[in-house]
């Protein structure tokens, strides 16, 4: 490229990361909104923690789905529209959840339900579900923007960048709805979806303004060494040249099985302290809901840390192998997971902080690391596909960290839980080191 070219390139590069970085932590707002809501729907509503379990599980069963379906899609499709389009949706959905008491009288009137509590429950797990559905949007687009506007040797780096969204977004809406709910109290669980879907709304107008789809939609070229794959004589690629790819590069290649099952057992850590955080530390270790808020949104900060770090440490030592930087970061998670549990209730509160926190580190790491790794395995052709197949693995570890967790901890205690979760970990560690040896990406092999 020529210095102006360059240039263009880095402005649009530099918009991009920065409006997918919103919009992702803005689907957040409208999705983990409910871990917060959750102690004040059980107080206010009477709904049962295996219940509030199932919502989470039916819903992150959903995702996992949508993610994998909305990822062959969005490889195919423009995806500054398909994201933006998405977030409104999804702002929408939260509204309804929050009318669901106003709702569920209307549908008793319908003869749907037998009671108004469970023509309530009804309607709020099938907004859940929507919800779950459309989430789906959010990450498939934006694998497929990152993947065609940053070269592979620096994915790493810039992608862990913006896997802070995640934490962004996850821990400004715990703050904010832990004021919500400080301030309300139990039935202040409504405006934890009002608020959050508002902000929503409004940015998902911003994203439509800011995205383009590709270089090229603005008269920009291809990031060179990443266009082998495809057809040099200009003509369209057919449906069953794209299904062989998809074959060969996604579905029939072991190390994005490896990194897809490896992802079940990151996100049943991750789903356990971010969906239950706010009720196992108020019963766990009695701290006020304001305060366990305010803990969780520091397990996040600490993951935007650990994301940067384990992102640059890659690149900068392990040539973007990303997978061994996981193997560490698994270790880490179950060690301070262990240490947090070992704490006593009465523990000075500095130190609940600095062991969740150091726990939040490390989890985030693999958690940013297998969308990048599942990327550049699969190269950008098939990026969005590869990242729905492995999401589909992490949103099914719902049917562990929510519904599974929920009962353990309502029968057994949250003793139990904790040794599930660092036994998980553990597991997520082993599966790792299956794939040491792996190359860090799978460009080389797409120039023969």
């Amino acid at each position: 490229m020529d210095q102006d070219t360059s240039k263009r390139f880095k402005y649009w590069q530099t918009r991009t990361i920065i409006a997918t970085m919103v919009g992702y932590a803005l689907f957040y707002f409208v999705r983990k909104n409910f871990s917060l809501a959750m102690p004040g729907m059980e107080t206010d509503l009477g709904i049962t923690k295996t219940s509030l379990g199932l919502f989470l599980t039916l819903n992150g069963l959903v995702y996992g789905l949508s993610r994998f379906v909305n990822g062959i899609l969005a490889d195919r499709m423009n995806a500054r529209y398909y994201m933006a389009i998405g977030l409104a949706l999804c702002a929408l959905v939260n509204f309804a959840f929050g009318f669901a008491e106003s709702v569920s009288g209307t549908l008793l009137g319908w003869g749907i339900g037998k009671n108004q509590m469970q023509a309530m429950i009804l309607f709020m797990g099938v907004m859940w579900v929507l919800n779950g559905f459309l989430q789906g949007t959010g990450f498939p687009p934006c694998a497929r923007l990152l993947t065609h506007w940053i070269p592979p040797k620096e994915l790493a780096t810039k992608m862990s960048v913006w896997n802070t969204s995640h934490s962004i977004g996850a821990g400004l809406v715990v703050i904010l709805c832990g004021y919500i709910m400080g301030h309300y109290g139990a039935g202040g669980w409504k405006y934890c979806f009002f608020i959050p879907a508002a902000i929503s709304f409004a940015g998902a107008i911003v994203l439509f303004i800011a995205l383009r789809d590709t270089p090229t939609s603005v008269g920009l070229p291809e990031i060179p060494g990443t266009g082998a794959e495809y057809k040099k004589d200009g003509k369209k690629e057919t449906s069953a040249e794209n299904k062989a790819f998809l074959r060969r590069k996604v579905f029939g290649n072991p190390l994005i099985w490896i990194l897809a099952i490896a992802n079940f057992f990151v996100y049943i850590v991750r789903f356990s302290v971010l969906d239950w955080g706010p009720t196992l530390l108020s019963q766990s270790k009695g701290l006020s809901l304001e305060n366990a808020g305010w803990l969780v949104a520091l397990f996040e900060i600490s993951g935007i840390l650990g994301m940067l770090f384990s992102g640059w440490a890659t690149d900068k030592f392990l040539k973007g192998r990303a997978h061994r930087t996981c193997v560490f970061c698994m270790l880490g998670s179950a060690l301070f997971i262990f240490i947090f549990w070992q704490l006593p209730s009465g523990a000075p509160v500095w130190l609940l902080f600095a062991s969740l926190c150091a726990a939040g580190f490390c989890i985030y790491g693999p958690q940013a690391l297998i969308g990048i790794a599942a990327a550049n395995q699969a190269t950008k052709r098939a990026a969005a596909t590869a990242n729905g197949f492995t999401g589909l693995f992490g949103y099914a570890s719902t049917i562990v960290s929510g519904v599974g967790l929920g009962a353990l901890a309502q029968h057994c205690g949250w003793g139990y839980a904790y040794m599930a979760m660092i036994g998980i970990a553990v597991i997520g560690m082993l599966v790792f080191l299956m794939m040491w040896n792996a190359k860090a990406d799978g460009y080389e092999e797409e120039q023969v």
